[in-house]
């Protein structure tokens, strides 16, 4: 049985794809009220016009997740310490869903289910993916992150589906540092097409926050090649280019002098922890420093697009 905490659009997505394949799967929501009239409508307002199948257990009773022997966390980021903190269960594999780096901490998913619940084993998802496309059973392929090599194989087997096909590393710190470095670039991307920079610099900001990518991830333990994979390139080709992401989103909103939609975006938070990194280790990231002003308020989009179009000619 799959466990999985965090009700809202992905992780209600999993729980519909499993239950597809007709794995038992048990859904748990904090909000009580809006569990109970989901599985009364078999409906959930996170993911709107998919049916949930009666396979999916849905409760808000944490006893419940005890059973399972493998926990999906799709909790945002920077709850993940505090959820983990307040839960009884300690599952034998659980694994993050969630892409960033925490505020606080500097660290990474697996470094946090490390640290709360010793004796449990940390792995990650990571890789392009919309919840929609999840659910409606649409093929999408994850790269799953666990240094343990046994438990890495058998997860790969158990959370595979015949429409979500995951792909084995142990880079762990890759996967996640590819699947949080993106949403930070894909603001960036949003606010060049909000603000009608057009295309051609949206490609540039791509391939220039690629680089970034590059630069820090190997200082932090990563390999290179992993970045060049789902959890990254991947990511980052999907995240900046459609609305359906919310940090694509929040971007194209501050580019156009919009008001954001009050939702969870995680390259928010993540620029300005990527950013402490940056400095830490003496490494130049121009784009997440533009991002990190940005969404702090602290620079409009016209001075953080001269800010690095005035920036010195160098090599590629």
């Amino acid at each position: 049985m799959i466990g999985i905490l965090g009700a809202g659009a992905f992780g209600t997505a999993l729980a519909v794809t499993y239950a597809k394949a007709d794995v038992a799967v048990t859904l748990w929501g904090r909000d009580a009220a809006a569990i109970a009239t989901a599985r009364r409508m078999r409906r959930s307002d996170r993911l709107p016009g998919v049916p949930l199948p009666d396979a999916i257990d849905l409760t808000a009773d944490t006893g419940a997740i005890a059973a399972c022997d493998v926990v999906i966390l799709a909790i945002p980021m920077q709850r993940l310490s505090t959820v983990l903190a307040q839960m009884d269960v300690r599952p034998r594999i659980a694994v993050a869903a969630c892409k960033g780096v925490d505020l606080e901490t500097l660290r990474g998913p697996t470094a946090i289910i490390a640290d709360a619940w010793p004796g449990t084993t940390p792995a990650l998802l990571s890789g392009p993916s919309f919840a929609a496309d999840i659910a409606r059973g649409l093929p999408t392929a994850l790269a799953l992150g666990c240094a343990d090599e046994t438990v890495g194989v058998d997860l790969q087997r158990t959370l595979s589906t015949p429409t979500l096909r995951l792909y084995r590393t142990d880079d762990v710190v890759g996967v996640e540092l590819g699947g949080a470095l993106k949403n930070v670039i894909a603001i960036a991307c949003g606010a060049a097409i909000g603000a009608g920079l057009g295309d051609s610099a949206r490609a540039a900001l791509m391939t220039r926050g690629m680089a970034e990518m590059l630069r820090l991830a190997p200082a932090l333990g990563a390999r290179p090649q992993t970045l060049m994979g789902l959890s990254g390139l991947g990511d980052l080709a999907l995240t900046s280019a459609s609305p359906q992401s919310r940090n694509f989103a929040l971007g194209q909103a501050l580019g156009s002098g919009a008001t954001p939609e009050v939702a969870t975006t995680e390259g928010a938070a993540t620029a300005q922890a990527a950013l402490r990194l940056a400095k830490r280790h003496g490494i130049d990231m121009p784009i997440t420093q533009a991002v990190a002003a940005l969404v702090a308020g602290d620079a409009s989009v016209k001075d953080a697009i001269q800010t690095l179009l005035d920036r010195g000619l160098t090599a590629e």
